[in-house]
C-alpha cells in the first residue's frame, strides 16, 4: 500500500467541499492506494513528471506516484473546468 500525501490545495478543497462529494472522493483515493493505475486513470500530457488523473463525477483528482519513496501524492482536486 502506498503512503498517502495531500497538497495544500487538495486538502483545502476536501475541507471545504460538500459531505457527499467528500465521501465519494475519499473512497476513490483509498482505492488508489491499493491500485494506483486503475483502468479509468489517464496520464496527463505536457507535464515533465508522470502525472495522472482520475474522474469522480464532475470532479478530477490529479495525482502522481513516486516509486522511490512508495508515495501517492494527491496534487489537486477540483471540477473539470477549473483544474486544467
Amino acid at each position: 500500500m502506498l503512503i498517502l500525501r495531500f497538497s495544500k490545495t487538495s486538502a483545502k478543497f476536501l475541507k471545504n467541499c460538500d459531505n457527499q462529494i467528500y465521501h465519494r472522493i475519499i473512497k476513490k483515493i483509498n482505492e488508489l492506494q491499493t491500485n494506483p493505475f486503475p483502468q479509468d486513470s489517464k496520464r496527463i500530457e505536457g507535464r515533465t513528471d508522470k502525472t495522472f488523473r482520475i474522474r469522480v463525477g464532475d470532479y478530477r483528482i490529479i495525482y502522481l506516484i513516486i516509486k522511490e519513496t512508495n508515495t501517492l501524492i494527491i496534487a489537486d482536486i477540483n471540477k473539470r473546468q477549473r483544474i486544467y
